[in-house]
Order: C-alpha cells, then sequence, then structure tokens
C-alpha cells in the first residue's frame, strides 16, 4: 500500500505569504459596494453541481482572493492527496490504513485495489445482503418469536453509527416505505432506553447492533438491555436470532451474544464511523427509505465524487467551500462555523456535520507528527430554519465574532400549507442578505427620524441599531430534498472535511482523542463501583466519584 506524504509546513508556502499580504489588502473590503460595482458578482461566484446550486457571492473575496486560495491548494499537494485518497494510498497514517468511504459509492464493475484485492466487488456483495434482508422485512417475510412480522427496527448505536443515518433516514422521511418504524438509541441513559421501549412490542421489533468492535461501551449496554427487555418480554434465547442483527467486524463477539453469522454484516477498517452511513451501517436507512431510494443515496455521493474528482478547483465546489473556511480560520480569525438548514426534514444535519468535521479536523499535530501552525477544525453549530433567527442569529449580525455560515434549503416543499415555504424562503435569503448589508448608523438614524422620534432619541437609540454587516456566508440551494441530491450534499461536506485537513497537513481519519475518554471513563467507573480501588489521578476527578457515592442510592 503506498504511503501518502503530506509536503512542507503550509505557513512557509509562498501562496500563504502572498494571502497573508492579500488580506491585509482586503481588510476594508465591502460586499455592499462589491455588489455595486460588479454586475457580475453573483454569476462569477456561484455554480451548479450534481443537483446543488451554490452561491458564494456574500463572501469577504475578490477574483484575485480565489486565485491565491487555489494556488494554495496546488501548492499544498491537493490534487495529489485526492488522488491518493481515491486510489486507496495510507492517507489515514496514525493508523496505518487507506480511507475508502468513496469506495462504498462505486458502481459495480469498477476496480479499487488494494494490496491486490478488489474492494468492489465485496462492497456490491454486501450491498446485496442489505437488498435481500430489506426485502424480507418490508415483504412480511421476516418474523419475530410469535410468527408476526417486524414492525419496527430499532438502530443501536453511536457516533458514525447513529448520527449520518439518523439525518438521511429523516430527511428523506417523504420517502419512507409503509410498515416498518426505524428508531436510535444511542445514549448510554437510562431514560433514552426507557422511553424507547415503552413505545414497542418485543415481538414485532428487530435490532440492529452497530459497532465494529462489538465491544462500544454505550452500544454494547444499550444492546445488553435491549436483550434483556426482549426477554422480560417474553422472548426466548432460542428466538433471539428472529430480533436481532449486527454490523460489526468481530463475528465471534456477535455470534456469542446469539446473532447468526448470515445476519451479520461486515464493517471494514478503511471506512472511519463518521463516514460509514454508505456502508451496512445505513440499514437503517434502506429499511426507511428502501433499497432503491438508498442506491440512489449511493448514487448522489458518487456524482459529487467525480465532480470533487475531475472538475478544476476554480469550479470545484468541495474545494471552495474548504478554502473558503481556510480563508476566514487562517486569516480572519473566525473560531466557528453555523450551519442553518431551513428544511425541517434537514434539521439533524449540523449535528452530523459537527461529527463529520470536528471529529476529522480536532486535530493539533500534523501527518508526520509535528505540531501544527495554524488554526484547523473550527466550532461547528447551528440549527433549524427560523427558530435561530429568534435566538442564535443576534450573535450572527450584532456580535463580536466573524462567524461564517452555511444556509441550506429546498426550493420545493414535499408539505406545502398555503404560502409557508415561500415565506421559508424569503427567510432564508434575507438572513443571508441582512449578514452582508447590515445597517449603517445613518441608515438607523433616518430610520428611526422618520418614526417621528426627537433628535435627543434618534442619537440616543441609533447605535444600538447599527448592525457591521459584511458578514460572510454561503446559500447552499437544492430543488428538493431527495435521496440523489442529498447523497451529493453529505459527500460535498465529506470533502470539503478533507480539503482543509490536506491544507493543514492533518490527519482527517484518526480521533485519539475520543479513544482517551474512552480509556479513563473505565477506571472512574471502577472508582465508582469499587471501594478498594485507588485514588483517581487529580482531586477533582476523586471528590466528584466521592460525591457521587455519597448520595448515590441506586
Amino acid at each position: 500500500m503506498a504511503y501518502y506524504q503530506h509536503p512542507l509546513d503550509v505557513t512557509t508556502l509562498s501562496s500563504w505569504q502572498h494571502l497573508d499580504q492579500h488580506r491585509e489588502a482586503m481588510r476594508s473590503f465591502s460586499m455592499r459596494e462589491a455588489f455595486q460595482s460588479d454586475s457580475r458578482r453573483f454569476e462569477d461566484f456561484s455554480l451548479s453541481a450534481c443537483g446543488l446550486f451554490l452561491d458564494y457571492s456574500k463572501n469577504l473575496i475578490s477574483r484575485e482572493t480565489r486565485d491565491l486560495l487555489v494556488s494554495l491548494a496546488r501548492e499544498a499537494g491537493l490534487e495529489q492527496a485526492i488522488r491518493a485518497l481515491f486510489k486507496g494510498e495510507c492517507v489515514n497514517a496514525s493508523e496505518g490504513r487507506p480511507a475508502l468511504h468513496t469506495a462504498l459509492r462505486q458502481p459495480f464493475g469498477d476496480r479499487l485495489e488494494v494490496n491486490g484485492v478488489n474492494l468492489i466487488p465485496e462492497v456490491h456483495r454486501v450491498l446485496h445482503q442489505m437488498t435481500e434482508l430489506v426485502g424480507r422485512i418490508h415483504d412480511g417475510l421476516w418474523r419475530g418469536y410469535t410468527e408476526k412480522p417486524i414492525t419496527d427496527v430499532v438502530n443501536i448505536g453511536i457516533g458514525g453509527s447513529f448520527l449520518g443515518p439518523q439525518l438521511v433516514s429523516e430527511a428523506l422521511l417523504p420517502f419512507a416505505q409503509r410498515g416498518v418504524r426505524c428508531y436510535y438509541l444511542a445514549n448510554i441513559d437510562g431514560s433514552e432506553f426507557h422511553e424507547l421501549s415503552a413505545k414497542l412490542r418485543a415481538e414485532t421489533t428487530l435490532f440492529i447492533v452497530s459497532s465494529k468492535s462489538f465491544s462500544t461501551l454505550e452500544t454494547l449496554k444499550n444492546a445488553q438491555a435491549a436483550r434483556n427487555w426482549y426477554l422480560a418480554q417474553g422472548g426466548s434465547e432460542s428466538e433471539l436470532h428472529r430480533h436481532f442483527i449486527a454490523v460489526s467486524s468481530n463475528t465471534k463477539a456477535a455470534v456469542e451474544f446469539g446473532i447468526r453469522e448470515e445476519n451479520i454484516f461486515p464493517m471494514w477498517d478503511w471506512v472511519g464511523g463518521r463516514y460509514s452511513l454508505w456502508s451496512a451501517i445505513g440499514l437503517p436507512i434502506a429499511l426507511t427509505i428502501g433499497m432503491s431510494n438508498f442506491k440512489e443515496l449511493l448514487s448522489g455521493a458518487y456524482t459529487m465524487d467525480q465532480h470533487f474528482l475531475q472538475a478544476p478547483f476554480e469550479s470545484n465546489m468541495p474545494v471552495l467551500l474548504a478554502l473558503l473556511g481556510v480563508w476566514y480560520g487562517n486569516f480572519w480569525g473566525a473560531q466557528s462555523h453555523a450551519i442553518l438548514p431551513y428544511d425541517h426534514y434537514l434539521r439533524n444535519i449540523t449535528k452530523h456535520l459537527q461529527q463529520l468535521d470536528m471529529e476529522s479536523n480536532g486535530k493539533s499535530v500534523r501527518q508526520d507528527g509535528s505540531p501544527v501552525t495554524t488554526s484547523t477544525g473550527p466550532v461547528i453549530w447551528g440549527g433549524v430554519g427560523c427558530n435561530g433567527q429568534h435566538a442564535y442569529h443576534q450573535l450572527l449580525h450584532q456580535g463580536t465574532p466573524l462567524i461564517p455560515a452555511d444556509f441550506i434549503v429546498p426550493v420545493v416543499s414535499y408539505n406545502p400549507v398555503v404560502d409557508h415555504h415561500h415565506w421559508l424562503y424569503a427567510n432564508c435569503l434575507s438572513q443571508s442578505q441582512a449578514l452582508m448589508l447590515g445597517k449603517t448608523r445613518e441608515e438607523a438614524e433616518a430610520e428611526l427620524r422618520a418614526k417621528g422620534l426627537s433628535e435627543d432619541k434618534v442619537q440616543a437609540l441609533a447605535p444600538h441599531k447599527v448592525i457591521p454587516g459584511n458578514r460572510p456566508s454561503n446559500t447552499l440551494v437544492l430543488e428538493r430534498i431527495d435521496p440523489r441530491r442529498l447523497g451529493a450534499l453529505v459527500a460535498l461536506y465529506e470533502h470539503k472535511v478533507f480539503v482543509q485537513s490536506v491544507i493543514w497537513g492533518i490527519n482527517a481519519f484518526d480521533q485519539w482523542g475520543v479513544e482517551l475518554g474512552k480509556e479513563l471513563g473505565k477506571g472512574v467507573y471502577q472508582r465508582l463501583t469499587g471501594f478498594d480501588q485507588p485514588a483517581a489521578e487529580d482531586a477533582s476527578t476523586q471528590g466528584l466519584i466521592d460525591y457521587f457515592r455519597g448520595r448515590h442510592r441506586g
């Protein structure tokens, strides 16, 4: 397997130095003035690809900015890195393996060899296995221990085994198949399990245990709770295989749990959890929307893969979004990025992108282990539509931090109510417009005078009404939220994250910080439950353990 090598520290590149100088020249740049003086700004800073339309004209950029950012991408070795990613080279250096989530959406007949093995036939073998399972459940052929068909499916998983599938199955609810309802169980919180199990009947419920190692604490504890609940409701050990299947690479542990080997779907070490919804981890998606729609989802992602591979950087949607993020994070001091979907079905996209971006690029050392010399991944946050306008949008408009934002909105609603969707779309556009335009002191004063206020009142209130404007945003428009376009949208952000990791020279595919918390959690648990354990390494943790033990009555 070839090993991907990253070039020198990005801050030493000549293109980085030129961007530093350009940033100083852009200090007085006004988007208002740019739109007034350039009738082609919208046309020059927008593009369509894979069923998505991106308007990035409301950014603190000129054509020179774009040219310099593209030069940075080329000098940082992005072209070679993209080829390395798709060819299966070792882009995940710390774990010594490739990152081939893109292989999960390649069509049958393609070839992708890693260590002399063509991966595509195995990918499609699992797709066929998924198709058979989904068909049996939708056709009522998969029966529970009382011979009743399965009506409810519970996906037990956490992180990438939860966030991506939940996003997609909820976003595509208009495509849901009748007869099967899917639920998600992630948190190791008895209240969540209690609330969910109260809605279910054991005899018609199927649990999917999604864990690569079949040892993830939260997933395993919830699987054991589900097993105990199933037995308490009248199920038997001998019929357990009718109610539990697994997505795991640990076949032995899954079989010991009671799952039949033919009902264990594989996970591969070349697919990270946060990139895994395209695999058998996507079973709850396929069970919700049907296998043909799941394949449309894959097809949409594949079209974005091809766009990413082939489009020039100047018109490459993932590359442009990534470079804009680098521009704001490294040259303007932005530390967070808002994701603002104007669609109820997309309400969980922010949570998925939080994991995708922050777990991937929340790193402080480069691929070779040396410290980074610049900021890396931003804090990703946000939420759905108009709700945010009455809450945190205030910070976007008048707060002191610079916070770039992505607005995501469909043109067509599946559930039109009078003129609601026109108002929703209008609100999306007006928010991005307000971020860009703002309101000057003169405009604020004129507005107050028009209301008949005295000049003293005008001067007292005007500073509070001033909105700085010149705040950057992108607007992503989809004709509608359907499997193909949603697949392209999610893949777009996957590739954006990868591009930024290449620029910064970091590994987007490991997550050792997550692993540390898991390791320490075991020791804390032992101290909570065992009186003969040594004290914690710090007084704070030990004090909190003592507080819990002194008051716990469970």
